[in-house]
């Protein structure tokens, strides 16, 4: 139809507590993809980068109790950032299919944020799909001065505690960042890193199971994929591989389009 569209979602439902009804509103309000957990372990289930180790198994009963919700809501439920099990079991207790928002495969990279081809099979089976992300640390191993992950956080936790938040600060942010750059250079991915993860989706699972989520608000960004500028590569690098004009309308929109559609259909029901 030549539109182009932007839905609102949560990623890590933290700020939730233990009021699920609260998912409610967030609806109300145009919410229509919930992410259940981020980089640490929460009330609703493990993180896959938790230092500490799981905590739940998994899910917890709040977490179990949150995906009925949003199922009976009508929101996606996001499994990108959890733990293993966490997605298995979210795979199995689900009535609409899961999404990974932004991830990768384990089989080319292992790093916990990325998913084994065991796992990525389930979720084809259930109709689920899998965003391939851009972030160069999940994609292979990277070369950058070991000083500089610390360096960075404490910058983005500056800017983000700070008042206004990372919003009213974001110039500040961009120009500390830069000089960070200078003093520590970032060691990047390439585009072909991307497109070895979509190509491995692609024959592990099927067109119908995925997609593109690029994460790049998060740190995501490799060499020649840097901002939407660059998106047509992507594309290209489909077609340069006999990919087809309906595969790659799937992997653009058509994918997520059709989790959107079932999660409304479980709604109405």
């Amino acid at each position: 139809s030549g539109k182009r569209v932007v839905y609102k979602s949560i990623e890590n439902a933290y700020p939730l507590g233990t009021n699920i009804d609260l998912l409610d509103e967030f609806y109300a309000a145009g919410v229509r993809m919930v992410g259940l957990v981020h980089s640490r372990n929460n009330q609703f289930a493990d993180s896959s980068t938790d230092k500490a180790g799981q905590k739940w198994g998994g899910l917890s009963p709040l977490g179990r109790a949150l995906i009925k919700r949003a199922n009976a809501l009508g929101m996606i439920v996001d499994l990108s950032h959890a733990h293993d099990e966490a997605l298995a079991q979210a795979i199995a207790l689900s009535t609409t299919p899961i999404i990974l928002s932004h991830s990768g495969a384990a089989h080319l990279y292992e790093h916990p944020r990325n998913v084994p081809d065991a796992l990525l099979k389930k979720l084809a089976q259930s109709g689920g799909v899998i965003q391939i992300n851009s972030l160069s640390g999940y994609l292979r191993d990277l070369n950058t001065d070991p000083r500089r992950l610390p360096e960075f956080i404490g910058l983005y936790r500056k800017y983000q505690n700070a008042p206004g938040g990372m919003r009213e600060n974001h110039k500040a942010f961009i120009a500390d960042r830069r000089a960070l750059d200078e003093k520590y250079p970032p060691d990047y991915a390439e585009l072909s890193d991307v497109m070895d993860h979509i190509f491995h989706a692609l024959a592990l699972m099927g067109p119908d199971h995925v997609g593109i989520g690029l994460d790049w608000d998060g740190g995501g960004g490799v060499n020649g994929l840097q901002d939407v500028s660059d998106l047509p590569k992507i594309t290209e690098a489909l077609r340069a591989a006999s990919v087809s004009t309906q595969t790659i309308e799937k992997i653009w929109s058509g994918n997520m389009l059709r989790l959107l559609r079932l999660a409304e259909a479980a709604r109405a029901q």
